[in-house]
This record gives structure tokens, sequence and C-alpha cells, in this order.
């Protein structure tokens, strides 16, 4: 199948996705400090750049886009494969998730507790504040 917009247009569409401080990001950066929470962000010296990192508990958070990160739920319909060039974003999207895997083992492995959170779960779900205080207080 092929593309349904030019090449110059998916280009430009593409330019346009930032890698961070996304509006999913972001309300969740809003919503644990208004919580109360302090946090890092984006620590190099850790596997994955976590989004957010609560350095004294050894607690992380990913904030993972549907699409690029492959959310695996039936119900997530962001997380699809194009239909369009399937053989460049098939093998692009396994090493998305492939290296989430290997980036969460080792964080595990070091002693981090990590909890990733979808796109669609921070934009539609009502307990989300329950789930983020339930991850960073429970030991």
């Amino acid at each position: 199948m092929t593309d349904k917009i030019s090449k110059a247009r998916r280009s430009r569409n593409m330019a346009a996705i930032r890698s961070g401080n996304t509006k999913p990001e972001m309300i969740v950066r809003r919503l644990v400090h208004a919580m109360g929470y302090r946090y890092r962000l984006h620590r190099k010296d850790l596997p994955g750049k976590p989004d957010l990192v609560f350095g004294p508990r050894r607690k992380v958070i990913f904030v993972h886009g549907c699409f690029w990160h492959q959310h695996p739920a039936k119900d997530c319909l962001d997380g699809r494969l194009p239909k369009s060039n399937t053989s460049y974003w098939t093998a692009k999207l396994a090493r998305n998730v492939e290296r989430d895997r290997k980036n969460q083992r080792l964080l595990k492995d070091a002693g981090w507790k990590v909890l990733v959170l979808w796109e669609c779960e921070i934009l539609k779900s009502p307990d989300l504040e329950e789930r983020i205080r339930k991850f960073l207080d429970e030991d």
C-alpha cells in the first residue's frame, strides 16, 4: 500500500513529532509535582533516560507514546502498525520495543522499580493519580 500523502508532507509531519516535553509527559509531570513529589528529568546515567526519576526512592516513570513504543493493549488504536512502508515500520518499531525491554530489565537488575504509563492511559484514565501515588509510596 502506498502512502496517502506526499513525501514532502510526510516529512513535515514526522519532523513535527517531538521526542521530549510531549503533552502526555507534561500532564504526568504537572500531576506528580502537584501531588508533592519531586523528581529529576531524563537522567542520562540510567538506562533509557527515564522521563521522571525519583532518586531516593529508586523509582522511575516512563511515559510511552502508544505508536512509537507499540502499546500492546487490544483497545489502543494508536499502537497499530502503519499500512504503508510496512517493512521499514515493522523493523523500526520492533527495535524500539526491544530497547524498552532491555532498558527496563537493566533498571530492575540495578534495583530500580519501573512504572510505564501509556499515552492513551494518561489522556483517558480517571485513576492515574491513584496509580502514580501507589507506585511511589509502596516499598
